[in-house]
């Protein structure tokens, strides 16, 4: 059994993008080391991880959900720092992933790399660009999906080896150094599929709608509230206007991330510039099929 690294996530009915996580983590690490926080007992998703550790918590909607979520999170990921040298930590529709020219797994690169640091990979939006792809996801989704929209949003210190606190959302850690390699990216799902961008946002819909508070007054993303949602076909319709940035070279942008990484005022957390970029690239064929 490995003890290099252990994979967690918490998930609430979404399946299309649990398949995805477990399709990309499971042969690398081994589904005895991915650990998902089954918010609500679904019985979808114990059958869907069979053989990973489930871990079954209440899914009443609260309105500090996000706040117990990555409190829930933080302890479950330092827990696990004590068994295995690395944690992945993040939300299901987001997967680190490897630049298939290193020519290694994800589990091979994390076995040389020093602990007690912070891994940042740059953050990259999977978009369904629905006037060129109008191929449906059956199986991976890179492939048929092959557009990706620079986000530093996600781009999160989620490759966790030192004792650290995250915040909520995953988005800053109050790790006073930025080591953002060359070689990862975290791959944004939510608009990968426009189907099932529709579906996800009516169940995150409902949630919200089921706690009756809004947005002010309630600890979760706004991206889950209706008012905020827009329309969806003309959300995907907008990637075509997306400036698309030739080659595949991502080292200007983690330079300037870099550049602009210090405290976050005074709450203990460290960030970075997130420039709201509006940038699509075309992936290498190398990247097709990884999950």
């Amino acid at each position: 059994m490995q003890s290099t690294a252990a994979i967690v996530t918490m998930v609430r009915d979404d399946h299309f993008f649990l398949k995805a996580w477990l399709r990309h983590y499971g042969p690398i690490f081994g589904r005895e080391n991915l650990y998902i926080v089954n918010h609500g007992r679904g019985r979808g998703v114990e059958e869907l991880a069979e053989g990973c550790n489930i871990i079954g918590i209440p899914g009443d909607p609260h309105k500090n959900f996000d706040m117990k979520r990555w409190r829930l999170l933080n302890n479950l990921v330092m827990g696990l720092r004590s068994y295995y040298n690395h944690v992945i930590v993040g939300d299901v529709d987001e997967l680190v992933v490897i630049d298939p020219e290193e020519g290694k797994t994800l589990l091979e690169y994390l076995e040389e790399q020093p602990i007690r640091r912070v891994l940042t990979p740059l953050g990259l939006e999977v978009i369904h660009r629905i006037d060129v792809e109008p191929e449906a996801i059956t199986d991976t989704i890179l492939g048929p999906r092959r557009h990706v929209r620079l986000a530093p949003h996600y781009s999160k210190p989620c490759v966790i080896s030192a004792g650290t606190k995250i915040a909520r959302g995953g988005h800053f850690t109050q790790y006073g150094k930025l080591f953002t390699p060359d070689c990862l990216y975290l791959m944004h799902l939510k608009f990968c599929d426009f189907p099932e961008y529709v579906a996800a946002m009516d169940r995150r819909n409902a949630v919200t709608g089921e706690i009756g508070d809004d947005i002010k007054e309630i600890s979760i993303g706004r991206h889950w509230f209706a008012e905020a949602r827009g329309e969806d076909r003309a959300t995907f319709e907008g990637f075509a206007d997306l400036e698309m940035v030739e080659g595949f070279d991502m080292r200007p942008y983690r330079r300037k991330m870099q550049r602009s990484f210090g405290p976050r005022g005074d709450t203990g957390f460290y960030n970075f510039a997130r420039p709201d970029y509006q940038l699509q690239f075309h992936l290498p064929e190398r990247f097709s099929g990884i999950f």
